[in-house]
């Protein structure tokens, strides 16, 4: 997302040829008439595949699978998901807070708390907010992306949702069609509508995902224990992910590479979408994550709505400022550079901050154990010391 939006800002909208065509990746073109699908991983599923051998090893190949199954799916066109979906079981770890934000890194020892997380359906002893976490993809991504730390919350007994934004992952919807953020981040908005008196959830974003948790932050505040942004657009109010971009300097080269803008509506109206240069992802989004992941990104990646990109939120201190925010540096990041996220992080500090060392912009992907580390240490912090 970092990638696409400095080409927007600093080499305008371009185009491949005068003649486009809008497809969709063979792994999405079947799926109709699903909105606001979730993602959910049982603990039982978890149990049954405890003996399989290295955790992460397992998890790539199982996100080979995955896609193998959709491609089959999509081949005998149809209409249902290959594979059962469920509920499953939730909560937390501990934390600590000095004036204004601190700061913390993945490359600390291992401490007690640690290892309680390899424990499967471990469940830390302290009185929480909430046992929930709901992720929230970025930009091109959608909840398959997070296969990694979806495994690893629910094994250590945390109750998890990750949602496909609209036109995102396998949800039905063209990128193209979409007007604004309201209508990109409604499946979003769906889970908190459905949530019950006084449910709360964490909620986790991902690069363009940082605006879309943004935007539910300010609509829902009372339904949001903390908010989490890995590597991801941390607004001020009256921001556009478009504008924080723009005000940035001295990228490389390396993200400055042009993208395919889409025009659905004529090449004389503004882009409708930003398509994702398939022959970028491993230099520029995935540098440090495995071939497998890289593999499964170029068959289930789509283009990111134009029109979310350059509405202006508008953000208030009683209800997005009530919420504490949190912060994950990714320090190997060549899409979202570090510069910019610390840019970011002055500019509307956060609660606290954390460095993941050696991370890509994919964590999910490069440093799942190291990220899943962090969010139980968040996901710990008691309320009343922040």
């Amino acid at each position: 997302m970092g990638n696409a939006l400095v080409c927007i800002s600093t080499e305008g909208a371009r185009e491949k040829s005068s003649k486009h065509e809008v497809n969709h990746p063979p792994l999405l073109a079947s799926f109709k008439g699903r909105a606001g699908l979730l993602f959910s991983l049982s603990s039982s599923e978890n149990k049954r595949k405890k003996k399989a051998g290295k955790f992460d090893g397992q998890l790539d190949e199982q996100a080979l699978a995955a896609a193998l199954l959709f491609n089959h799916h999509q081949g005998n066109n149809g209409n249902s998901l290959p594979f059962p979906r469920s509920k499953s079981v939730v909560y937390p770890s501990s934390g600590s807070k000095k004036d204004g934000f601190t700061r913390s890194s993945s490359s600390r020892q291992q401490s007690r708390s640690d290892s309680l997380l390899t424990r499967p359906g471990q469940l830390v002893n302290q009185d929480l907010e909430t046992n929930r976490v709901v992720l929230v993809h970025g930009g091109g991504f959608g909840a398959w992306c997070w296969y990694k730390t979806i495994s690893l919350l629910v094994k250590a007994g945390f109750k998890v949702d990750a949602v496909d934004l609209t036109g995102s992952g396998i949800h039905y919807s063209d990128t193209n069609a979409i007007r604004n953020l309201a209508e990109y981040v409604k499946p979003l908005s769906d889970i908190f509508y459905k949530l019950g008196e006084g449910e709360k959830v964490i909620l986790v974003g991902h690069d363009f995902g940082g605006a879309c948790i943004s935007y539910v932050m300010e609509l829902f505040p009372s339904k949001i224990a903390k908010a989490v942004f890995i590597a991801a657009t941390m607004l001020s109010s009256g921001q556009s992910a478009l504008d924080l971009i723009s005000q940035q300097k001295g990228f490389s080269e390396l993200v400055r590479q042009p993208q395919t803008f889409i025009y659905a509506n004529g090449k004389h109206s503004p882009p409708t979408a930003i398509d994702i240069d398939k022959t970028l992802l491993r230099d520029s989004w995935f540098n440090q994550s495995s071939t497998k992941d890289v593999a499964l990104a170029s068959v289930s990646m789509r283009p990111i709505p134009f029109a979310p990109v350059v509405e202006k939120l508008f953000l208030s201190s009683n209800n997005y400022g009530s919420i504490p925010r949190f912060y994950i540096k990714t320090q190997g990041d060549c899409a979202m550079p570090a510069s910019l996220q610390e840019s970011m992080i002055n500019s509307n500090p956060p609660t606290q901050v954390f460095e993941l060392k050696g991370s890509d912009h994919a964590p999910f992907f490069s440093k799942p154990q190291a990220l899943h580390r962090i969010l139980v240490e968040i996901s710990q912090v008691p309320s009343k010391h922040i």
